[in-house]
């Protein structure tokens, strides 16, 4: 907003522009006297000023391929003593991150054409008693040969992951036979009032998985994409 400011005040004018945008003339002249005196400035923001500059430097210095950890780390080294935390805040300020390797995994991929289960949970993650609510999610992990997929179902009573299944490909099969394990460990009574919550995945929403959850009695329910609440 101050930058929106300083780019049109020749054009508009300060109080014209304060009077649009939600900000007081008198809030950005300070900005404006600040920025002349550095020393008026308060002591976190001159200690984040420096920082900064340290922070441009370092990720200059590595070929602009440092995330947060890397450039705190190498400030530690040469003495520079900073809160990880801010690190990370000041380099989002500064729009600089770090380059990823390898290229990003998907797991959810959501089927347009499958049929839906409606949200039975909506996102009360809570159950009285264990077998009433399961959640059912797959995720990667990197290792030596590549990456593999985890599938795993959790009761949510107990927390505890009570079906799981390793593969190297994001196929129905492996989350089903996530579920089968946890049906042979659980052993739940068809009618109980089990419910198994996923995401909209296309391994969650097929015929067969939801054809399985019908055989045993369990009731689906599906959540939105990629939702880190579900």
């Amino acid at each position: 907003m101050i930058a929106f400011i300083d780019h049109h005040r020749a054009l508009y004018g300060v109080e014209p522009i304060c009077r649009v945008l939600p900000i007081a003339p008198s809030t950005y002249h300070a900005h404006v006297a600040r920025r002349a005196a550095p020393e008026t400035l308060p002591a976190r923001a001159r200690s984040d000023a420096a920082l900064m500059v340290e922070i441009q430097r370092v990720y200059e210095a590595n070929f602009r391929v440092y995330g947060v950890r890397k450039v705190w780390l190498q400030l530690g080294r040469e003495g520079i003593v900073a809160a990880r935390c801010t690190v990370a805040r000041l380099m989002r300020a500064m729009g600089l991150k770090g380059v990823v390797r390898g290229k990003t995994v998907r797991t959810t991929i959501p089927d347009p054409a499958a049929a839906c289960p409606r949200d039975r949970v909506n996102q009360q993650f809570t159950a009285a008693c264990p077998n009433k609510l399961w959640v059912a999610d797959f995720t990667y992990v990197a290792t030596w040969g590549g990456f593999v997929y985890v599938a795993f179902v959790i009761d949510v009573f107990a927390r505890r992951i009570v079906g799981w299944r390793v593969s190297r490909s994001a196929r129905a099969d492996f989350v089903l036979d996530a579920l089968e394990q946890a049906l042979h460990e659980r052993r739940p009574f068809a009618g109980g009032g089990l419910v198994c919550h996923s995401d909209r995945g296309a391994q969650y929403v097929s015929i067969r998985y939801t054809e399985r959850l019908g055989e045993a009695g369990i009731e689906p329910s599906v959540g939105s994409v990629g939702d880190s609440y579900d």
